[in-house]
C-alpha cells in the first residue's frame, strides 16, 4: 500500500495511491463517525499515553493532554530523549512521536476505509517535514516513522509536495508563459513558501523559505488571550488542562469562520466560561502574524525575473500562488493575500490534504511527476587556524543547494595537513554571507569529530593532547554523503592506510 503521510502539528492526513487517483483515507473515529484525519495528540490515560481519537475521548474526560508535540521536532536543540512533561511525568520526544505513528499505523489497517487485506502489514510511505527543518527534525521524523513500522520511501519538503498537488489539480493554469508556482503553506505550527518550476510533469523547486514557530496554534493562543481578556482573566491563570481544552475551543470557533462572520463565540470551558469575541478585534490582532509570513516569503518572490511582486495584476509572471496548510483556512490569510497579490492567488479546495495529496503523487511510480527539491538549509565546518588560535567557517552546502534525486551524492576533497589533529565543529545555518562565507541567522551544531593525522596519536585523548605543527606528512580525505533526504555524513580518513572515522550529522549530541 503505498501512501502519501502529512504529519502536522495538529492534525494528520493521509492520501493513498489507487490507480491514478488519490484520494484522502477516511478513519473512524471512538464514536463511530468518519473523519479525514487523525488528530496529532497524545494523552494520558488511566494505562499509559494514548494518541489520536483515543487521547481525543480522554482529553473531553478530564485527562492531561498534549498538543502539537511535532512542534518540539522544529527546536533546534531537540534529541531523542528531549523530555516532554505530561501529567507530571516525562517522556522522551522520540518515543512519543513513535507512538502516535504507530496508533496511526494501526489506525490504518484497522480504522480506515483502506481496503488492506489481512496479513498485509507492509505500509510503504512517502512523508514530508517543513523545509527549513533542521538536521535533527528530519532525522527523528525518518526514525519515528521507521520505529512504528512504515516503510519510508521519501522525506520530501512540505511545499514542495503541494507543488505536485497544484500541477494535479490545476493544470490548466499552467502554460510555457506562465511555468511557476509559489506555495504557501501555513500549517499547524509551521510557515513554508517555494517557488516552483513546472516543465511538463517536471517540479524543480527554485527557492524556500520558512518560519520553523509560526502557524495555526499562534492564531488559537492569540484568540484564547481575547477570550480571557474579554472574561477579564489573566491569561498566566490558566495552564495546564485547562488551557489545553481552552485551546482545542478556540481552533474549532476559529475553523468554523466564513468571511461572513462577525463574532466568535467561544465556550472556554466550566471553569474559564463563555463570551463573545467580534471577528474585527481578531482579525486586527492576527494580521501581524500574517504579515510576518509575507516578510519570510520575500526570498522566494525575490528569485522571480522581474520583480513580479511588484506588479499591477500581482505576480505576473507565475500560474499562481498556491495556498495550503490548514492555517491558511483562515479567512484572513486569503483576504490579506489577495489585497497584496491580486487574482493569481488561489487556495487549494483541500488546503488541509494538500500536502498529503502530493505527497501520495510522488509515492506513485506512474503518475509521471517528478520533483527535483532543494536544502532549506546550509551546513559547514569550523576548522581551527593559527595551532587552535582562531576558526574559520568553510561552507560545504549553501542554502538552496539541489538535493539529490535519489541515494547519495559526494562531496570529497583532499589534503596534507598542517597540524597533528583536526578538531571539525559541524554546524548548520539558515543562511550563508555571499561574499565572506560566514553563517548568518540561527545556528545550530550538528557534532563534532576530532581526527588524529598524526598517526602516533591514534587510541590517546585527543581532546587533552595539544595542537602543534606536523609539516602535512600525511594525506587526509575529507568526505560528505549528501542524502536525498537532506541528511548528511561525514567521513574522514587516512588515505594511506585507510584509517578512517565516520560521523552522521543530525543533530549535536555524540
Amino acid at each position: 500500500m503505498l501512501l502519501g503521510i502529512d504529519f502536522g502539528t495538529t492534525r494528520t492526513l493521509v492520501a493513498a495511491v489507487d490507480r491514478g487517483n488519490y484520494p484522502v483515507v477516511s478513519f473512524t473515529d471512538t464514536a463511530g463517525d468518519a473523519c479525514a484525519h487523525v488528530p496529532s495528540l497524545a494523552a494520558l490515560g488511566p494505562r499509559g499515553l494514548v494518541y489520536g481519537f483515543d487521547a481525543l475521548a480522554a482529553a473531553a474526560d478530564g485527562a492531561p493532554v498534549l498538543r502539537s508535540f511535532k512542534r518540539l521536532l522544529g527546536r533546534p536543540d531537540v534529541l531523542p530523549d528531549t523530555p516532554i512533561g505530561l501529567g507530571g511525568r516525562e517522556y522522551p520526544v522520540l518515543d512519543v512521536v513513535t507512538g502516535f505513528l504507530a496508533a496511526l499505523a494501526t489506525a490504518l489497517r484497522e480504522h480506515s476505509n483502506l481496503p488492506i487485506k489481512r496479513g498485509d502489514r507492509k505500509l510503504e510511505a512517502v512523508v514530508a517535514v517543513p523545509a527549513h527543518a533542521f538536521a535533527a527534525q528530519r532525522f527523528l521524523t525518518l526514525e519515528a516513522f521507521k520505529a512504528a513500522g512504515f516503510e519510508v520511501v521519501a522525506l520530501l519538503n512540505e511545499p514542495s509536495a503541494a507543488g505536485l498537488e497544484y500541477t494535479h489539480r490545476q493544470p490548466a493554469t499552467l502554460s510555457s508563459r506562465r511555468s511557476r508556482v509559489v506555495v504557501y503553506d501555513l500549517g499547524g505550527g509551521t510557515f513554508d513558501a517555494s517557488l516552483v518550476e513546472v516543465a511538463d510533469r517536471r517540479h524543480d523547486v527554485l527557492a524556500t523559505a520558512g518560519l520553523n514557530r509560526l502557524g495555526g496554534d499562534d492564531f488559537d493562543a492569540l484568540l484564547l488571550e481575547l477570550g480571557l481578556a474579554a472574561l477579564r482573566i489573566p491569561a498566566e491563570e490558566v495552564a495546564g488542562v485547562v488551557r489545553a481544552a481552552a485551546l482545542l475551543a478556540c481552533r474549532d470557533a476559529k475553523e468554523r469562520l466564513t468571511p461572513q462572520s462577525r463574532r466568535i463565540s467561544l465556550d472556554l470551558g466550566p471553569l474559564l466560561g463563555e463570551t463573545i469575541v467580534a471577528v474585527d478585534a481578531f482579525y486586527a490582532a492576527a494580521t501581524p502574524l500574517v504579515e510576518r509570513t509575507l516578510e519570510a516569503m520575500a526570498p522566494v518572490l525575490a528569485r522571480l525575473d522581474d520583480g513580479a511582486e511588484e506588479a499591477p495584476d500581482g505576480l505576473a509572471e507565475i500560474a499562481g500562488l498556491y495556498l495550503v496548510g490548514g492555517g491558511s483556512g483562515l479567512p484572513l490569510v486569503p483576504r490579506i493575500l489577495r489585497e497584496r497579490f491580486g487574482r493569481r492567488v488561489h487556495r487549494s479546495p483541500y488546503p488541509a490534504a494538500s500536502t498529503a495529496i502530493g505527497l501520495a503523487i510522488a509515492a506513485d511510480p506512474d503518475s509521471g511527476m517528478t520533483l527535483s527539491d532543494r536544502y532549506g538549509r546550509g551546513f559547514g565546518v569550523f576548522r581551527e587556524l593559527d595551532d587552535g588560535r582562531r576558526v574559520s567557517f568553510d561552507p560545504i552546502v549553501l542554502p538552496d543547494t539541489p538535493l539529490p534525486a535519489s541515494g547519495q551524492h559526494t562531496v570529497a576533497r583532499r589534503y596534507r595537513p598542517a597540524h597533528n589533529i583536526g578538531h571539525f565543529r559541524f554546524a548548520e545555518c539558515s543562511s550563508i554571507d555571499p561574499a565572506l562565507g560566514e553563517p548568518r541567522g540561527d545556528l545550530q551544531p550538528l557534532g563534532e569529530l576530532v581526527f588524529p593525522f598524526d598517526r602516533t596519536l591514534r587510541g590517546r585523548d585527543l581532546r587533552t593532547t595539544p595542537v602543534a605543527r606536523a609539516g602535512g606528512a600525511v594525506e587526509i580525505e575529507e568526505c560528505y554523503l549528501l542524502g536525498a533526504d537532506g541528511l548528511v555524513e561525514v567521513r574522514i580518513r587516512d588515505v594511506e592506510d585507510d584509517f578512517q572515522m565516520r560521523l552522521r550529522l543530525d543533530h549535536a549530541a555524540r
